[in-house]
């Protein structure tokens, strides 16, 4: 066997090496095809029952979100009522806060005048007594005057 007899066999055997892990190559491959077909003939079924759990879900979603509107529904008139409770409690201890400071401000003033003219006794006491009558009456009227108003 010359030279060129000797080359082509290497080739010829080189080539059936060669061709032999290709097809072991593309068996393995064929292989992996064949399990994605399978998955994707599975996957519309699949995609049938994802899409029937997906739409009970919503439909559940539905009816909680429905009650839980008719409940807060519900609820709302008692809220109403909260807040009305608590803006009427506001207003009346906002009227005696300003009952009591015109108070305090009435007995300083009796204090003072008793301190600048030197009332003693029961001179003073009678004169003090009649100046709170009189404020009280006028304290009495300004609110008989503003509930008549309002």
């Amino acid at each position: 066997m010359d030279y060129l007899g000797i080359g082509v066999l290497i080739i010829g055997i080189t080539f059936a090496i060669v061709s032999i892990f290709l097809i072991k190559a593309l068996n393995n491959l064929a292989g992996v095809l064949n399990g994605v077909r399978k998955t994707v003939d599975q996957l519309p079924e699949q995609l049938d029952s994802v899409m029937k759990e997906t739409t009970g879900v919503l439909h559940h979603s539905n009816d909680t979100l429905a009650d839980v509107n008719e409940k807060i529904r519900a609820l709302s008139p008692l809220f109403y009522i909260v807040g009305d409770i608590g803006e009427s409690s506001r207003k009346l201890t906002s009227s005696l806060v300003d009952m009591t400071y015109s108070l305090k401000q009435t007995t300083h003033e009796g204090e003072q005048k008793i301190n600048q003219e030197g009332w003693r006794g029961l001179y003073g006491a009678l004169a003090l007594t009649y100046y709170f009558s009189q404020k009280r009456k006028e304290l009495k009227a300004a609110q008989l005057e503003s509930t008549t108003s309002s």
